[in-house]
């Protein structure tokens, strides 16, 4: 009970530092700030709690999980839930008129369905059926819907105004939102976040190494890939370039 007390009391200390964080990012603009990230101040709040969280229960559960697990095991865990997320993205490409890829998420799910044992094996892959992974973010950006502010979420990690918006979008299109038993279903979730740590951890170790400021890679890499994911890695050249000059210029003030 003590370790509980004590993990609630450090939460609550971080939100009320996240608080007058965000109060002091609010309450000005200083002339180096990134204009994409106004609430810079509450973003590294946060990201430093998700970070500690990560360090203190997420990477050694993932480490423990990869030591266990045989990398085929591993590998049709992450398939199995993979082809769950093709529901979402058949949902996502239909709301943006993707028709045929669309058709080609549901040929997924059939297929690797049925001769996949249940999305175990990716046998759609090998069929020439690529994935075509689409979120409720995206489908909002492709609607118009400003992107809003850069913003980190505890524990979800770095988002958007639009994107944070969007994950009421995917949880309804996650099926396992509609399993009846909560236990199963949480478990399943829980299952599914330390797969995607796992297969994450040779990554965070190159972001530990090659990064001074972490915080600003991740919100730099987070905003970029997500601007090529909306144009299907095909941003238009003018959008780069003014990305690009805007990013110039918030370094250079």
């Amino acid at each position: 009970m003590a370790t509980n007390s004590g993990g609630w009391r450090r939460l609550g200390v971080v939100a009320l530092c996240a608080a007058g964080a965000f109060a002091a990012g609010c309450a000005g603009n200083p002339a180096h700030q990134n204009p994409k990230d106004p609430w810079e101040p509450f973003n590294r709040v946060v990201f430093q709690f998700n970070d500690d969280f990560d360090n203190a229960f997420l990477k050694p559960v993932a480490k423990g999980y990869q030591a266990i697990t045989p990398a085929p095991v591993d590998r049709g865990i992450t398939n199995f839930f993979e082809n769950l997320a093709d529901v979402r993205n058949t949902v996502n490409n239909a709301l943006q008129f993707k028709m045929a890829r669309a058709a080609t998420s549901v040929g997924r799910i059939v297929v690797n369905s049925t001769l996949g044992v249940l999305g175990f094996v990716d046998v759609a892959s090998n069929m020439n059926m690529p994935r075509y992974n689409e979120d409720f973010g995206q489908t909002l950006a492709v609607w118009g819907l400003p992107a809003g502010p850069f913003v980190v979420l505890p524990l979800l990690g770095p988002s958007t105004g639009r994107d944070t918006v969007g994950l009421v979008g995917d949880w309804y299109t996650d099926p396992l939102t509609y399993v009846d038993d909560g236990g199963v279903a949480w478990g399943m979730k829980a299952l599914r976040i330390i797969d995607r740590r796992a297969d994450l951890l040779a990554a965070s170790k190159v972001l530990e190494q090659a990064a001074l400021d972490p915080y600003s890679f991740v919100r730099d890499a987070y905003l970029q890939r997500r601007h090529s994911d909306i144009h299907d890695g095909n941003p238009p050249l003018q959008e780069l370039e003014e990305a690009e000059a805007v990013e110039s210029g918030a370094i250079a003030n």
